[in-house]
């Protein structure tokens, strides 16, 4: 995610302001038969500290398969969404999170379900027989999706566009707005869509684009990601799409709208070649099974590094195209484990700016952090870069965190710094990890203690003391 320039702004303000056994002679002994697993309830949340309500647990999503028709006229959805999951023991509750909606009807494994809603976005599922193993679930639902204000963050969830199309974004939550979810980064799972709209509209979302299919006035189009996504990452946009359709050199799909209005957008749109390019230099290989860009006209708060096909609001520029396709490997490839982690997410997207204009307009880095935190208040201290408590999560990562990546690389030195970028990404890909991974690799990377260094930087609301932010070829 990157924040609109003005709200960075007031937030930089507002802070500068197994074994073998041989097997015994003899009959061999009749073992009584294993007892059978009792059944349990999978817990409402899934235990994430500033979030305790989101997700869900007792099991783990393996993909979703999410049809819905959409009329932009009257803004009526009808869904029809199939959650396949593994049950960790035999489930005879369950929950999913949505938002709004009049569920019609939900069925586990093909027999009709109880169902119940609970709280602000519960939907609580009591099955025939418990579910175990893998288990499918199909949920039926319709009505006019929701959005809400989130924090400093702005509006999540399902927005109409100016045109009179919609789309989803948000963080942490857009997912539950539209469809049935174990709504939490720690659960990643592959995502299918089929989105029914009228003629002359057009969809596009994450993954690889499939064969649209026209019928009595209505238009079919399909989207596949193969790869595990997060819920929040998952997005669907409608609108009268102007496409562009090329492929990386490696035979990658880019696929990447316009809305109207948002056509001068695509002069830099045609530079993601190359911005694929340059941070898979810096990064590893590109992670992701599709490429582009949902380029809206529309001026929301943000833009968002939705999987594969980061969507942008109308202020996009080079930089914010550069800061969501870093995401690719930091924060979607490599998820959070946890909100308190999302300086792994913002903080290497923010910094991989830094090295864009390192490397494409010869800025001197050492010169920019000096200038950087002989400016800095103590509001720019104070905000926490790991741990910072719920509703502060985008406070300080987009501001300190580039400065405190950047002091990390001067302290371990590029080679380490170097490995470090491209370990991560390859240790973690498809996956989640913490803040604390982190610090270990940092160490293995460096061959040094880094504990004071990143209390000081990541931990700490104070100003490091000079051994700190001043550290290796930045050292006064």
């Amino acid at each position: 995610m990157r924040l609109r320039h003005a709200t960075v702004l007031a937030l930089l303000v507002a802070t500068t302001a197994g074994c073998t056994v041989s097997a015994p002679s003899g009959p061999t002994p009749t073992s009584p038969p294993s007892p059978r697993p009792s059944a349990t309830a999978g817990q409402a949340g899934a235990g994430d500290p500033y979030y305790p309500d989101d997700g869900n647990g007792g099991y783990d999503v393996l993909g979703y398969d999410v049809t819905i028709s959409y009329d932009p006229k009257t803004r009526h959805l009808d869904g029809d969404t199939t959650v396949t999951a593994t049950a960790k023991a035999p489930l005879k509750v369950f929950n999913f999170d949505l938002k709004g909606f009049t569920v019609k009807s939900v069925e586990v494994e093909g027999k009709p379900a109880k169902f119940a809603r609970s709280g602000a976005h519960e939907l609580v599922i009591t099955p025939g027989k418990p579910a175990g193993g893998t288990f499918h679930t199909r949920v039926r639902y319709s009505g006019t999706p929701m959005s809400a204000e989130e924090g400093n963050l702005g509006v999540n969830g399902w927005q109409i566009s100016t045109s009179g199309g919609a789309f989803v974004a948000g963080e942490p939550h857009s997912a539950a707005y539209w469809y049935p979810v174990n709504d939490t980064p720690r659960d990643k799972a592959t995502f299918t869509l089929a989105a029914r709209v009228p003629d002359g509209w057009s969809v596009i979302s994450n993954g690889k684009e499939g064969k649209s299919a026209k019928s009595g006035g209505w238009t079919t189009y399909h989207w596949t990601e193969p790869n595990r996504v997060a819920s929040y990452l998952t997005t669907v946009a409608i609108d009268h799409w102007t496409f562009d359709r090329g492929t990386l050199p490696g035979g990658t799909p880019i696929v990447s709208a316009y809305a109207p209005g948002a056509e001068s957008k695509k002069s830099i749109e045609a530079r993601l070649p190359e911005i694929i390019a340059f941070l898979s230099s810096k990064f590893g290989p590109y992670p992701q099974s599709a490429a582009g860009g949902i380029y809206l006209a529309d001026s929301i708060g943000f833009s968002l590094e939705t999987q594969t096909r980061p969507i942008y609001a109308q202020w996009t520029d080079l930089n914010t195209v550069v800061h969501e396709n870093a995401h690719q490997w930091y924060g979607d490839s490599v998820s959070v484990d946890a909100w308190a982690d999302i300086c792994m997410n913002e903080c290497f997207a923010s910094y991989a700016q830094w090295l864009w204009s390192e490397a494409k307009e010869g800025k001197n880095l050492d010169d920019l952090y000096r200038s950087t935190v002989s400016g800095a208040g103590k509001g720019f201290w104070a905000g926490k870069l790991y741990d910072m408590g719920q509703g502060n999560e985008f406070t300080a990562v987009y501001t300190k965190g580039p400065v405190a990546l950047h002091a990390l690389r001067r302290q371990i030195g590029d080679n380490a710094f170097d490995k470090l970028l491209h370990d991560w990404a390859a240790q973690h890909r498809d996956g989640n990890a913490t803040f604390e991974q982190f610090q270990t690799l940092a160490e293995q990377d460096s061959g040094q203690n880094l504990d004071k260094f990143f209390d000081a930087w990541f931990r700490g609301t104070t100003k490091p003391t000079d051994v700190f932010l001043y550290p290796g070829s930045l050292h006064k």
